[in-house]
């Protein structure tokens, strides 16, 4: 192998951060806080390599113990003490340390090298008993459970009874009697449990618990954690073997946490934690309350001090905010650990825009800084931190944001007690077309069925409102207005609380916390703006999205759904009297009653999107979805009409399909019907006139959905440009459009150069080019993929992420072959993926124009567009 022992300290310093996948971000930082300076106890680190031969063949490699030896050496050197030495020894700390934060995770073994032998050094060197003994029994507790396996159940138990025994409440009042019994008592536990003695022999110890560390990196927790994270199981561990110091010597002696700035607001300033004569696992484990570190600078004003000098110098260095780990000695300060700091994305983004006011960093680092994939909280009511709740369900978080609201499970009730002035969640087994009203009066929504691109999450995330879906939990009893999570029966009315962005389900109203859209937050989506290629835009179906869209910065429409038009209740009718219809003329007849309605929801999209593009879909979903399903609504509707109950059922039973997604949809309608084509371009045009002699500036693209054959393009192109001519010859004013199509059909991207010939624009819709690439139902597809997830055999959930491999080798190809015969054809993504920061960046990597998402995502999506141009290295001009 390699070099594997790595140095740090103020002797030498072999590492620096450039070797974090070497030396883990613990020893990476180490190392290089010790190249700044900074007061590190000296010691070293194996390297990652060691761990990945360790797991491989179970055996230390060959050469590691002298190295190891040769270390201590060096640590010696740098303590002025001896490891293992009756008279003056050396305790060392054993820590875990990988290449990806993965906090407690993994094992750690404190104050090792003590035994009978080195604690009555340790009493003569600190002159306290008590201390000693107490670093003792923290040994064999800590190398007892991860050495040897032993459980701390147990330790816990002991250190109770003693506690009562003592009569005293905190470990630190314990006595030298009473800590020497609780060390036989550890040493006792130790021997029935695992069968074993505590070695002696500290080098013992410190190879036990190498082992040990190394083993970590494969225990339950850090598998679970990296598959969380998406950490590669092939980096392994480092373990960083260091000099322990002590800040239980006595009331000069403290351990803390310091953050560099506020985690939670972003304010510049030391913050965080300390405990005065206490070690570093006892913040950690909540056995004492810590204080704040507010007060450290009346107790001690010249630590206090010296940690602010030790922040300053971190910040200057690494240009972020830290994480520090401190600890006095008896009045030494020493640096244990720094790691960039978590913060919330209020914080994060503040943090950003301070520091690049501080010239600490570049605009484009700023924009690299902020979390992309969690600044979306910052649109979103949210549950406030403090206060106390309990999870009785949990499901998929949908959609961002946190809602309280009466149980409601009809759409129709929905929109009925919402009408009335009280906020409602809407519980479904799923949702459907029918349910967008309800929806749209919902503060949230909750569906026991369905992924994070059903129906229910995707049209909640257009809206904007909190959803959680596939809750698995809940047992929807319609009949008897009843939802049932296990033993818990929740009727109709009552009140609950869901989280969109972490998948609980609530019992009761639990406080909110207002979004808080901050003056920094606005100058990095500026600066956003400044850096990146990819134009935004939203996903929008109504003045209202619209209207809320372009305040978040939209840059045009790219996807407005027609049909969510057709289903509000004034409207439905006219639908489903136009599918009921006998003939052409019939359906002429009914279109004729919609199209002031279309027109006027035209009109006032436009006004909204003065000068920005607006692409306008044409009927996508399948006729079946606008009639009802039940016996009493089928009635209605047939009285309604003046036709018997027995036609509607026979059109019901024509229009049913097997495979309803792949049948008479999209495109195939227009063809079939182009009485239905005329009457949505007619309303378009009409709309687009109106406005513009308003002087308000007006870009209809007309999009033509699922087509698999430029043919069908091509006559449907032919329908819009004779409407178009007919419209602006009776308006007298013409306005400029364009007429594209969505690739969504596999075949339509292999054909590309063929479909291009017809079309202005593609725009890749690739929830159906996922379905359809992949055969997977969006629907259905949530049976299998976990069990699949966990044989390997899909890493990501090509419905979050769009699949770069496959959907993503036909987008490149649709490009390169449309564009090899239309040079101008512009090209957008509108699918859900548009808002995925994965996918963007994607996106941005294969040269499309823009993205268009829900307008919450629209933030997000601004922001990373800006990051995959400046990861590249890359600037607009501006």
């Amino acid at each position: 192998m390699k070099r594997v022992i790595y140095r740090f300290g103020p002797e030498k310093t072999d590492g620096s951060a450039k070797l974090k996948m070497v030396l883990g971000g613990k020893g990476a930082n180490l190392a290089e806080m010790a190249r700044i300076g900074l007061p590190v106890p000296p010691g070293f680190t194996i390297s990652t390599e060691v761990c990945s031969y360790y797991l491989r063949h179970r055996r230390l490699p060959a050469g590691l113990k002298d190295e190891v030896r040769q270390g201590l050496r060096y640590i010696e050197r740098g303590m002025g003490r001896r490891f293992g030495d009756p008279e003056n020894p050396l305790l060392v700390s054993v820590r875990s340390g990988a290449p990806a934060s993965m906090p407690g995770m993994m094992d750690t073994v404190l104050n090792l090298g003590l035994n009978d032998r080195t604690v009555e050094g340790l009493v003569r060197l600190s002159g306290s008993r008590r201390f000693a003994l107490d670093a003792y029994r923290r040994f064999i507790q800590m190398f007892g459970d991860v050495v040897l396996k032993s459980g701390r159940e147990d330790f816990e138990r002991v250190l109770a009874e003693e506690r009562i025994r003592a009569r005293v409440t905190s470990d630190t009042e314990l006595g030298d009697d009473v800590l020497g019994r609780i060390v036989a008592r550890f040493k006792e536990i130790v021997r029935i449990r695992t069968g074993q003695e505590i070695p002696e022999e500290p080098e013992v110890q410190l190879f036990f618990a190498i082992e040990a560390v190394l083993k970590s990196w494969n225990n339950p927790r850090a598998i679970e954690y990296r598959k969380l994270y998406s950490i590669p199981e092939t980096w392994g561990t480092a373990v960083n073997i260091q000099a322990m110091v002590f800040g239980n010597l006595g009331e000069g002696s403290a351990t803390g946490v310091m953050f560099t700035r506020d985690p939670g607001s972003g304010e510049k300033g030391i913050y965080g934690e300390y405990l005065i004569n206490a070690q570093g696992e006892d913040i950690v484990a909540g056995i004492r309350t810590p204080l704040p570190m507010a007060t450290l600078k009346d107790r001690m004003p010249d630590v206090y001090r010296e940690l602010e000098m030790v922040a300053r110098k971190l910040e200057r260095h690494y240009r972020d905010m830290m994480d520090v780990e401190w600890t006095l000695e008896q009045g030494r300060l020493f640096v244990l650990q720094c790691r960039s700091g978590k913060r919330t994305p209020l914080a994060g983004v503040k943090i950003a825009v301070d520091m690049q006011r501080e010239r600490l960093l570049s605009r484009e680092d700023a924009i690299r800084r902020v979390d992309a994939e969690t600044i979306s909280a910052l649109l979103h009511r949210t549950i406030k931190p403090d206060a106390e709740y309990q999870v009785v369900a949990k499901g998929i978080p949908a959609s961002p944001g946190a809602a309280v609201g009466e149980v409601v499970l009809t759409a129709q009730k929905a929109v009925e007690i919402a009408e009335a002035g009280r906020r409602v969640i809407l519980v479904r087994h799923q949702t459907s077309a029918d349910d967008v009203a309800g929806m749209a009066k919902s503060e949230g929504i909750l569906t026991a069925a369905g992924g994070t691109t059903s129906h229910a999450a995707v049209v909640a995330r257009g809206m904007g409102k909190p959803a959680v879906v596939g809750c698995g939990e809940l047992e929807i009893d319609y009949e008897a207005g009843m939802v049932k999570i296990g033993a818990t029966a929740i009727p109709e009315g009552a009140v609950v609380t869901i989280d969109g962005t972490k998948g609980e389900v609530i019992i009761g109203a639990v406080p909110m916390a207002e979004p808080e859209l901050t003056g920094e937050f606005a100058i990095i989506l500026k600066w956003a703006d400044q850096l990146r290629r990819l134009r935004v835009r939203t996903n929008a179906d109504t003045p209202e999205d619209a209207r809320r869209a372009r305040e978040f910065g939209a840059e045009g429409i790219g996807l407005c759904r027609t049909e969510h038009m057709f289903f509000a209740p004034d409207r439905v009718g006219v639908m489903q009297e136009m599918i009921l219809a006998e003939d052409e003329a019939g359906r002429k007849r009914a279109l004729e009653k919609l199209l002031p309605f279309q027109r006027q929801d035209f009109v006032g999209i436009f006004r909204v999107m003065d000068g920005l593009p607006v692409t306008i879909r044409t009927l996508d979903p399948p006729l079946h979805e606008f009639l009802p399903k039940d016996e009493t609504k089928i009635a209605e509707l047939a009285e309604r009409l003046g036709i018997t109950v027995e036609r509607i059922k026979e059109t019901i039973h024509r229009l049913e399909e097997a495979n309803p997604m792949l049948g008479f949809r999209g495109c195939r309608l227009g063809v079939i019907y182009p009485e239905i084509t005329q009457m949505q371009a007619r309303a378009i045009f009409e709309a687009a006139c109106l406005v513009k002699k308003e002087g308000i500036k007006v870009l209809p693209e007309i999009m033509i959905p699922l087509v698999s054959d430029a043919t069908e393009l091509a006559l449907q192109r032919q329908l819009v440009e004779k409407i178009a001519e007919e419209v602006f010859a009776e308006q007298g004013v013409k306005v400029k459009y364009s007429v594209g199509t969505m690739i969504e059909v596999p075949r339509a991207a292999l054909l590309a150069e063929e479909v291009a010939r017809y079309a202005d624009f593609f725009s890749f819709g690739t929830n159906d080019l996922t379905q359809l690439t992949y055969a997977y139902s969006r629907d259905d597809y949530g049976k299998f993929f976990s069990s699949y997830q966990a044989l390997g055999v899909l890493k990501e959930n090509p419905f979050d992420t769009v699949d770069t491999k496959g959907v993503g080798m036909l987008m490149k190809m649709s490009k390169q072959k449309g564009r090899k015969v239309n040079p101008k054809l512009k090209l957008g993504i509108c699918g859900e993926h548009g808002g995925d920061p994965k996918t963007i960046v994607f996106c941005h990597e294969i040269g499309l124009d823009y993205v268009s998402c829900s307008p919450y995502r629209v933030p997000v999506a601004r922001l990373v567009a800006a990051q995959a141009t400046v990861g590249k290295g890359e600037r607009k001009d501006v």
